[in-house]
């Protein structure tokens, strides 16, 4: 088991590449620290958020993906530095409630409680529980997103498997969902933004907002309102 600490400050921006699972808390304080699991490597270093990043997962000799990016700029923070987290195997990771987030995993993604904004993206199951604001996700299996509110206007989120997805201020948006059933079509109030939602399996859209089919042919998929704690 390694472990690593470093002392992150407020709406830092934060990005983690996880060959493995990864599993990211909120918590109080200014203190980010992650742990692994066994005898995979783990690095914690802080890097210019101007740079262009690679994220790069594999499992053994298998690389599960490779890609570059242009990390965002999220805050008005007159420093430019992200702190980015590397393991090669599985993981924990404590930040700052208030942290935004960039996600990268070869397997398995659960975040929660998280007060900032965050991309995830997981080549098998991607979790995200009482997170602020939602930006870019997918996932290779399943999919299951419970969040406030979502920063684009025209977004695509998708899921080898089941879906299910609930922004709870989204009440105006024109839905289109591609899943094991077919195709449909529906929007919620003025339909102000577009979201569309494709998955390997089943799509559940969950919503306390009326839902009104759309032509050709008025068809609606598995809508649930969200459950009360």
């Amino acid at each position: 088991m390694t472990q690593r600490s470093i002392l992150a400050g407020t709406n830092q921006t934060i990005v983690i590449k996880a060959g493995g699972s990864v599993t990211v808390r909120g918590q109080e304080g200014e203190r980010l620290s992650a742990e692994t699991q066994g005898t995979g490597g783990l690095s914690v270093e802080r890097r210019s958020e101007s740079e262009i990043g690679r994220a790069r997962a594999a499992v053994g000799d298998r690389v599960l993906f490779d890609v570059r990016i242009k990390l965002p700029s999220l805050t008005d923070k007159k420093t430019d530095e992200v702190i980015e987290i590397q393991m090669s195997g599985s993981g924990e990771v404590l930040v700052p409630f208030d942290s935004n987030l960039k996600v990268y995993a070869g397997r398995d993604i659960d975040i929660q409680d998280i007060q900032g904004h965050v991309d995830a993206y997981s080549s098998a199951n991607l979790h995200l529980k009482n997170v602020d604001s939602l930006g870019n996700a997918s996932a290779g299996g399943t999919m299951d997103i419970d969040c406030r509110t979502m920063s684009g206007k025209d977004v695509t989120f998708s899921a080898g498997r089941d879906l299910r997805f609930h922004v709870a201020d989204l009440t105006s948006v024109r839905l289109r969902v591609k899943d094991i059933g077919g195709y449909w079509e529906a929007r919620v109030g003025e339909g102000g933004k577009s979201v569309y939602l494709k998955s390997g399996g089943d799509v559940t859209f969950v919503t306390d907002q009326d839902v009104q089919a759309l032509p050709p042919n008025y068809i609606l998929g598995k809508i649930e309102k969200p459950t009360r704690a």
